[in-house]
């Protein structure tokens, strides 16, 4: 298993580099999260000591769980799953991510139940870029609102925003590739003053696609770890 992971783990890194010259963006702009989800403790252990940091979870209570579990390991844990207000504490007590932040409320809550000792919680917002009814996220007009009461939390840091869209087919089609319309909308806002560093977008099967419009976090499960049915017949990354 180690060796399996360590293996996959070598050909993405390999592979964002390659993609990185293809479409000039700077050595180390793409960070590579491990989406560990349903995964075990040993495969985890397995990635990092493959030299993997960053792991992400759809679960707060699963996140807990491992993070107490693998404290002797030097890991940050992301958030990436759907937030829920009753969770917001525990994620706020043992995450350094969260990529599915929407709602002014989820905020707030973050922001009081983020411990002061910690440093501030990275934050994305999550957009629904394709405006699908069935899915969580701001539409892009509404997020230069939010990012502006962002301001008033001093625990939490602003840092992108995060999607999860529909299966993109074409590689040259613009107007209908959601990577290009984040990434410009993210250019838009940074030019009035939001100070963004992340757009977390990209998973096993988009992320080269996701990288060459601009993704500084691709978050990839099967591709590291293999197939596995996900909790709650939720579909891997």
């Amino acid at each position: 298993m180690t060796h399996v992971i360590q293996q996959n783990l070598t050909r993405i890194l390999d592979h964002i580099d390659i993609l990185s010259q293809q479409y000039q963006r700077p050595k180390n702009a793409v960070q590579l999260l491990a989406v560990s989800k349903t995964r075990t403790d040993d495969e985890i252990r397995a990635a990092h000591a493959a030299g993997q940091h960053h792991f992400g979870e759809n679960y707060a209570q699963e996140l807990v769980g491992k993070a107490q579990r693998l404290a002797d390991l030097s890991i940050v844990w992301h958030f990436i799953g759907p937030l829920q207000t009753n969770k917001c504490r525990l994620i706020a007590e043992h995450g350094s991510w969260v990529h599915s932040v929407w709602r002014e409320k989820e905020m707030r809550l973050l922001n009081q139940q983020r411990p002061s000792h910690l440093p501030p919680l990275n934050v994305c917002l999550q957009i629904n870029i394709d405006e699908e009814a069935t899915k969580s996220g701001l539409l892009l007009s509404q997020v230069a609102s939010l990012c502006e009461q962002s301001q008033v939390f001093p625990q939490l840091k602003l840092r992108g925003f995060m999607i999860i869209p529909q299966p993109v087919v074409a590689l040259d089609n613009q107007q209908n590739n959601p990577f290009h319309r984040l990434h410009e909308h993210y250019l838009q806002l940074r030019s009035q003053g939001f100070a963004l560093d992340t757009l977390s977008m990209g998973m096993s099967d988009d992320y080269p696609l996701a990288i060459a419009e601009g993704a500084t976090i691709i978050r990839l499960g099967r591709a590291i770890f293999g197939t596995r049915l996900a909790k709650g017949s939720v579909s891997e990354v």
